[in-house]
């Protein structure tokens, strides 16, 4: 979710690895979910890495960004502990900061 507009950060790339390997990758839908058939697993306990392509989005949108951006691909690396439990990643950003935080608990 862009915060700074308003709107669903559809269209924006991001990846999803688990020890290096990568998951599942793709764009956000208009839902603001990235809707990959891998996601529907139940994903063991281990560390994960959430990449967010920020930069390339907000360029993409036509927001003025500098030359080098203050935030380019976000990555967040979390832990799953309980794959019974749900996980969600709601990922709010603007150019300039962002929040990623565990929702559906």
């Amino acid at each position: 979710m862009d915060v700074s507009r308003g709107v669903v950060a559809a269209g924006m790339r991001v990846e999803l690895s688990r020890d290096g390997a990568l998951i599942a990758a793709g764009k956000v839908s208009s839902k603001g979910m990235l809707e990959e058939k891998a996601l529907n697993e139940k994903f063991p306990p281990a560390s994960y890495e959430a990449r967010f392509h920020v930069g390339a989005w907000y360029r993409a949108q036509g927001v003025a960004l500098p030359t080098l951006p203050f935030l380019d691909i976000v990555s967040y690396r979390f832990g799953i502990s309980d794959p019974e439990q749900h996980y969600h990643l709601p990922f709010k950003c603007t150019p300039w900061g962002y929040s990623c935080f565990r929702g559906g608990a």
